[in-house]
């Protein structure tokens, strides 16, 4: 049974690989946002909804790190598949599910944030190991370091994702069938916290760009707009 459900964690790892390849690396097409990554993660066992749900709550952390230059930031595309899986997979109901995931989500975007770094010294070192090749205008050597960059990232976020499911998947069960509060009551939490963080971030920005605000309340105009229109 056990060897089962881990083999059931291999297309999720695959799927955070990808998104984790995303994040930096390449094609950077905005597929690791949690809003995506989530909603992905949940389709792949037939709950976009729930992903989605959970993208939404994984957004709003997100807006707090701002991905720009050498900056140090949490890998959200991994860590959304695992926090999207977990919600998803998750018994309508169940209190404490949402609780477990954004948590679960949150500590692997900062175990992610950690391996970014690990990775980018060991390229550093393929790069002084090539330099003189490079120097050279070597193409096999530009190739071999991108292409060997391009497949750890691809591993590292496999693996991080992977691993995080298998810890965490039981931990989640572990804790839900300790839980008492209401299910409503939990997820409130949740939601008010994601919230405060999220306008926080906003406000952030909003207050110091110069026309950011026009911006923020066209964006909301627009997304009313598309809501009132699938009523």
């Amino acid at each position: 049974m056990i060897s089962i459900e881990l083999v059931s964690l291999i297309p999720l790892g695959v799927l955070g690989a990808v998104l984790g390849l995303d994040a930096v690396s390449f094609p950077q097409a905005m597929l690791s946002r949690p809003i995506v990554a989530s909603t992905l993660s949940g389709a792949l066992i037939g709950q976009a909804g729930r992903g989605l749900v959970m993208g939404v709550a994984l957004e709003f952390f997100a807006l707090e790190s701002m991905p720009f230059g050498a900056s140090r930031y949490p890998e959200w595309g991994s860590a959304s598949v695992v926090g999207g899986f977990l919600f998803a997979q998750a018994a309508d109901g169940m209190a404490g599910a949402m609780t477990v995931a954004v948590l679960a989500a949150l500590l692997t975007a900062s175990a992610g944030g950690a391996s970014m770094v690990l990775l980018r010294r060991a390229n550093a070192l393929g790069v002084r190991k090539q330099q003189a090749q490079s120097a050279q205008g070597s193409r096999n050597a530009v190739l071999a370091l991108q292409l060997g960059g391009m497949t750890a990232d691809l591993v590292r976020g496999g693996l991080l994702t992977f691993l995080a499911l298998v810890v965490f998947v039981p931990l989640q069960r572990a804790v839900t069938a300790t839980v008492t509060m209401a299910p409503t009551v939990s997820r409130a939490g949740v939601v008010a916290i994601a919230s405060a963080v999220g306008l926080a971030a906003v406000w952030k920005v909003v207050h110091t760009t110069n026309g950011a605000r026009w911006c923020l309340l066209g964006g909301l105009g627009v997304g009313f707009g598309i809501a009132a229109s699938l009523q």
